[in-house]
């Protein structure tokens, strides 16, 4: 597998990259918009998520926690499109209307799964960075 050192990763906990991954959540929910758009790598955190809802997103989909990779980079998305929420993004997004408000929908498509997840070369220093040289001026 061909890898592109110049490309961006978001960094986020487990469910929610599996949840991607699989097609299940195709909108990421954020405090804050975002100009990037196009192909991103997915980077799990080392620590999985531990809120309720997360909780709850793990045992709606049947997914085995202890199976997650973690501190890798485990595939790539495209974000198409920003925008605020709406109550009507609940299943796109596996959370209830009550963590959508006041927050924006980052539209997700085309989730790609590396068949063996990747070490970076840099660690993460923010929700957006370069996991394979070193950063550079973007709009994140």
């Amino acid at each position: 597998m061909e890898l592109d050192k110049n490309r961006i990763a978001l960094g986020i906990k487990q469910p929610w990259a599996e949840l991607i991954l699989r097609g299940k959540k195709t909108i990421e929910v954020r405090s804050r918009s975002t100009n990037v758009r196009g192909t991103i790598y997915l980077y799990t955190s080392k620590k999985t998520a531990t809120e309720t809802y997360a909780v709850k997103a793990i045992q709606d989909h049947e997914l085995d926690n202890c199976k997650f990779p973690l501190g890798l980079i485990v595939g790539s998305v495209e974000i198409a499109e920003c925008r605020l929420t709406t109550p009507q993004d609940t299943v796109k997004s596996c959370l209830s209307p009550l963590e959508l408000e006041n927050r924006y929908a980052w539209i997700m498509k085309n989730p790609i799964r590396f068949s063996k997840p990747q070490p970076v070369r840099f660690l993460p220093y923010g929700i957006w960075f370069y996991p394979f040289c070193r950063r550079k001026e973007s709009s994140a």
